[in-house]
Order: structure tokens, then sequence, then C-alpha cells
């Protein structure tokens, strides 16, 4: 009957630190945290990981709900697999215990919050891209890189970062750019 802890931040220049912290504290024996959007279960190799490690008895436990996922569909199936383990679901900062009733029903509740949140903020990013674009601000997608441009200068004796420089590009674009130049044969 181990305790198994999942972080999880939507971004890269987020932290996770806090939560491993708050679930080692809780008495987690792993820890398994990731930087990815919990809109989906889609890339979450950490949390794919802990779902077919634990064993009947086990709890995963998380800070909060909004954590583990910010889908209801996907928070019931997480549920369901666990119990189908013979697992339990917990969080530290919400009392939220799947083993109870009352924690089931508290589980679904915050569960629709939480996609309820996720689809508030799509919206309003939606409406501001929008007056964006009404006001000439937004322009879409950047300029594509001219591969043959890049080519020609490193081909005079550029380096990656003098070429990145002077086109306003990363140098992995320009070393991802030339070598698409090199598979293409041009």
């Amino acid at each position: 009957m181990a305790l198994y802890g999942y972080a999880r931040v939507s971004t890269t220049d987020q932290d996770v630190r806090v939560q491993e912290e708050t679930l080692r504290r809780a008495g987690c024996v792993v820890v398994r945290a990731e930087k990815v959007s919990g809109t989906s279960r889609h890339g979450r190799e950490e949390l794919a990981t802990l779902l077919a490690f634990v064993r009947e008895g086990d709890t995963l436990v998380v800070t909060r709900i909004d954590r583990l996922a910010r889908s209801l569909r996907d928070l019931q199936n997480i549920v369901h697999e666990l119990h189908a383990r013979g697992a339990n679901l917990k969080a530290t900062e919400q009392p939220i215990d799947t083993s109870s009733a009352a924690g089931k029903a508290f589980l679904d509740m915050l569960g629709v919050f939480s996609e309820f949140e996720t689809n508030l903020r799509r919206e309003r990013q939606l409406e501001g891209i929008a007056a964006a674009k009404s006001r000439g601000v937004y322009k879409g997608k950047l300029r594509c890189i001219d591969g043959k441009e890049v080519r020609q200068m490193l081909e005079a004796g550029l380096g990656a970062t003098e070429v990145a420089k002077r086109l306003g590009i990363g140098r992995s674009s320009v070393y991802r750019c030339s070598k698409q130049c090199e598979l293409s044969g041009q």
C-alpha cells in the first residue's frame, strides 16, 4: 500500500518543485513530474507510467485535481483505471479520497469546475485574438524561414549565430533549415 505522487505544470517555464515537496511530505515514496498541458492525456508519459505501475491498495496522490486533469472525461477515466487496479486517488489540498462516496462526489464537482475554468480561458483567448485582429495587431502565423537564404549565408561563410542574428531567428532554426536543405538536395 504505497503512495505515489504526480506533479504537473503546463509550461516549461513553470516549476514543479513546490508540488514535489508537498507530495513527499504527504508520504509519497515515488514522485513523478512533467511539464505538459493537462487538457488531455496526450504526451503525459509520467502519468501513463504511474497508472501502469500502481497496484491494489496503492494510492495516487496529487496536490490538486487540476494537476491531474483539466477534462472531466479524462479525470473520470483516470479514476476508473485506478479503481480497476484496486487503487485510490487523493489530493493533498482538497478533501478528495476516492475510497469514500463523498470523496468521489467532490472529485466530480471539482473536475467540472476545472474543465469550466479551462473552457473560460480558451474563450477569453479567442476573444482577445479576435479583438487584436480587428485592430490589425494580430498577424497570425509568423513568416516562414527562407531555406535558400539560410543556405546562401552559410555557404558564404557566416556562422549559424550570425545567420540567426541577421534573420531574426533562433540558431536551432538555422541548423534545422540547413539539415532540411541537405536532405532535400538543395
